[in-house]
């Protein structure tokens, strides 16, 4: 009995996609957005006219600003970026958790390919690890499985 499977492959330069990155430990997420643009036109072969950066204060606003992008229908994918950092309050909790569910709520609810490439960290050691050290770049990461969806989902919908 034959199998099919059903696969994402990296190129799609047709594709169109918007990155929302946090300004706030910009440090970190300038090389998270630099890891992103450089997976989606190397791999992906995506033009740099089908690419949106959309800035936004800190991690906390990606969640709504995702929202506008989906609902404009203008996108392919759309990828997260930020990093948030552990302190010595509650607020990581808040920002880390409340991000992560909005992120995943713009998903379903708009049926749009969202990439989650927002780091949550204990150190600010542990993010630059994950932003272009030892532990690879979160960002390139995130704009890879996007590329992969995006032909995931074209195939499933053919």
């Amino acid at each position: 009995m034959p199998v099919n499977y059903i696969e994402g492959i990296k190129p799609c330069a047709d594709a169109k996609v918007a990155i929302v990155v946090s300004r706030f430990n910009s440090f970190i997420c300038e090389r998270l957005l630099e890891g992103a643009l450089d997976t989606l036109k190397r791999e992906g072969q995506v033009c740099d006219d089908n690419i949106t950066v959309v800035r936004v204060p800190g991690a906390i606003e990606i969640p709504l600003t995702l929202e506008a992008l989906a609902q404009s229908g203008k996108y392919d994918a759309l990828i997260a970026l930020g990093c948030v950092i552990r302190g010595a309050t509650y607020h990581f909790e808040v920002v880390a958790n409340e991000c992560a569910k909005g992120i995943t709520q713009v998903t379903l609810q708009n049926k749009v390919i969202v990439s989650n490439g927002v780091l949550t960290t204990n150190t600010i050691d542990e993010a630059v690890q994950r932003a272009g050290s030892k532990a690879g770049n979160k960002g390139s990461e995130a704009a890879s499985a996007a590329l992969e969806m995006i032909n995931v989902m074209r195939q499933l919908k053919a």
